[in-house]
This record gives structure tokens, C-alpha cells and sequence, in this order.
């Protein structure tokens, strides 16, 4: 057999292999995602109560905190909502860890080390996130309430007002993984960080940009107590990039 058919069949079946292992950790995603529903689905009513106090925080003493069905089929149609939702967040250690396991072989000795920085610090910036939404959702209600004037009577549906919470949860939890974004592609040497501390006056207005597209509310706010941190985010890892070129130098020097 000629040597460049041999070649081709060696990258054909490492792409195949490829192919077997991402479809394996697409598996065990989806599936820890449908243990995660069901899990969601049980809790329920604890999940509901949850999402329901941003709303109770704006209301005057004496009005009562709740949401008014319009069709019979939307309550349903929330809980399967919750369940969907709630098993992609309860699934996210799992999730994380197999997009790890899929990028892992095709790293060096010295970069898997940061595999579980990796995952515990994409965790933690997603709760973050999902904490800063969470805390700012009664401020975005009282904001776009006001905007509309006094004679408008605020009845929210359980489907309008869950979607709102949710999106607003989602975006932030998804923005505040932008550090390891970044972070993750310097270490692949897919992006250096001079590049980005060329590309710093443009980040600045990508991030509000982007920040005004995913947020579901749109109100100066939300778009601030987002764009900050992001912008913050941003910075980091270019001092990151920095510091872990410096160490690379000196590492040289050293060995020379």
C-alpha cells in the first residue's frame, strides 16, 4: 500500500475515532441533563417559591405574589420549562467535565494540570453570574415598571414572567464564563494576550453590545451591572496571559 494512502487511512480513523468520542460525551451530557430534569422536576415547588421572591421583593405590603394562568395548558408547560432548564444547571459539573475530557487528550503533560481549576472555576463564575441575576431581577422589575407610568396594573403570566427570570439567570451565568473563555484559549495558544490588549478599546464596546442582546430587560442597569464585571473579566485575563508568559521566560532563562 502506498504511503499516502496509509497516511489517509490514519487520519480517517482518527477522525473517526474523534467522531466515537465526542458522540460518548455527547451521550453522558444528555443523559446527566435528563437525570438533572427529573431532579427538577421533584423540586418543583421548592425551585417555583425560588424564582417567585425577586417578584414578592417589588410588591407593596398587603399585595399578594402571584402569577395569573391565562391558558390551561401553561402551567404544564412551565414545570416542563423548570425541569429543562434546572437539569442543564443541576448537570453542569457533569457537562463541564466531559467537554474536559474531549479537549484533554489533545493537550500537553503541563496544561492538563489545570483541569479541575478548569471546572471548579467555570462552576463558580456560572453561579456568580446566576447570583448577580438574581439579585438585580426585583431592580430590572422596578426600573421597566416605572418606565411604563402609574396606569398601567402589573398581572404577570407564570410562562412571561419564569422566561424573563430564566433568560436573565442563563445570560448571566453564560457571560461570566467569558474569563475561562479567554483564559482557556491562551492556554491552547489559540490566542495570545497582546492581542488582547491591542483589541481593548473594541472589547469595550462588544462587551455592552453583547451584554444589551442577551439580557432580556434591556434597562441601563442590568446592562451596567453586567458590562462591568465582564469588562473586569476581560482584564483578567489579560494579566493572566501576562503572568503566564512571564513565568515562561523565566523558566527559560532558568534552563539556559
Amino acid at each position: 500500500m502506498p504511503e499516502a494512502e496509509i497516511r489517509a487511512e490514519e487520519v480517517q480513523m482518527t477522525m473517526m475515532e474523534h467522531l466515537a468520542e465526542l458522540r460518548r460525551r455527547l451521550i453522558i451530557s444528555f443523559v446527566s441533563i435528563g437525570v438533572g430534569a427529573i431532579v427538577a422536576w421533584v423540586l418543583y415547588p421548592q425551585i417555583i417559591e425560588f424564582l417567585l421572591e425577586p417578584y414578592c421583593d417589588t410588591l407593596q405590603t398587603g399585595e399578594q405574589c402571584q402569577l395569573y394562568v391565562r391558558n390551561p395548558l401553561e402551567p404544564f408547560s412551565v414545570r416542563l420549562t423548570i425541569a429543562g432548564y434546572g437539569g442543564i444547571i443541576f448537570a453542569m459539573p457533569m457537562i463541564l467535565w466531559q467537554v474536559w475530557c474531549f479537549v484533554a487528550p489533545g493537550l500537553h503533560s503541563n496544561e492538563k494540570r489545570y483541569a479541575v481549576p478548569f471546572i471548579v472555576g467555570a462552576l463558580l463564575l456560572f453561579f456568580l453570574g446566576a447570583g448577580l441575576a438574581y439579585w438585580s431581577i426585583p431592580r430590572a422589575l422596578e426600573f421597566l415598571g416605572q418606565v411604563g407610568g402609574d396606569d398601567f396594573t402589573e398581572l404577570f403570566a407564570p410562562g412571561d414572567y419564569l422566561g424573563f427570570v430564566i433568560k436573565m439567570i442563563v445570560a448571566f451565568g453564560v457571560a461570566f464564563e467569558f474569563p475561562v473563555l479567554l483564559i482557556f484559549l491562551q492556554i491552547l495558544g489559540i490566542l495570545q494576550y497582546q492581542t488582547l490588549t491591542k483589541a481593548r478599546q473594541y472589547a469595550i464596546v462588544g462587551i455592552v453590545v453583547v451584554v444589551a442582546v442577551i439580557t432580556p430587560s434591556g434597562d441601563p442597569f442590568t446592562l451596567m451591572i453586567l458590562s462591568v464585571p465582564m469588562y473586569l473579566f476581560y482584564e483578567t485575563s489579560i494579566a493572566f496571559g501576562w503572568i503566564r508568559e512571564r513565568r515562561s521566560r523565566k523558566k527559560a532563562s532558568a534552563a539556559a
